[in-house]
């Protein structure tokens, strides 16, 4: 048996992943900064604000539109955003790279700790779902 989705609550999930990953743009941005200087901050503000914008970008292909919520078009959205994601960042890095002239390592590592927001927020939602789902069992 599936379970049913909430729907507003994914929604709000999506635009917290995305605000969490603001505010680690943010502090990488602050610590490289104040680590090397500002143009090892400027990178790592762009290797997290490209993390930030993809993640928006899915956020709102996902959940923009107001069509009917159909489960096969829900699925597509999903998938539309994900390829939306995947895009935006790849054209973000190479335009980043060759043309702003960011330094490589900090603008990566501020990228996977935005990376590593979504993973925490993923986890924190399904631990208790997981542990709900178990007792039911």
């Amino acid at each position: 048996m599936a379970d049913a989705i909430d729907l507003p609550a994914a929604k709000r999930l999506a635009f917290s992943v995305v605000r969490g990953q603001a505010a680690v743009t943010l502090a990488a941005a602050l610590v490289g900064w104040a680590l090397g200087g500002s143009h090892v901050g400027f990178s790592a503000a762009l290797g997290g604000a490209i993390g930030t914008v993809a993640s928006l970008g899915m956020a709102l292909m996902a959940f923009g539109g107001k069509s009917a919520a159909t489960p096969a078009r829900i699925l597509g959205m999903f998938y539309a955003g994900e390829l939306v994601k995947v895009a935006v960042a790849i054209v973000s890095f190479v335009v980043v790279l060759m043309l702003m002239g960011a330094s490589p390592l900090p603008m990566f590592a501020a990228y996977m700790a935005t990376f590593v927001v979504y993973w925490i927020v993923l986890a924190r939602m399904a631990l208790p779902a997981l542990a709900a789902r178990r007792a039911r069992a």
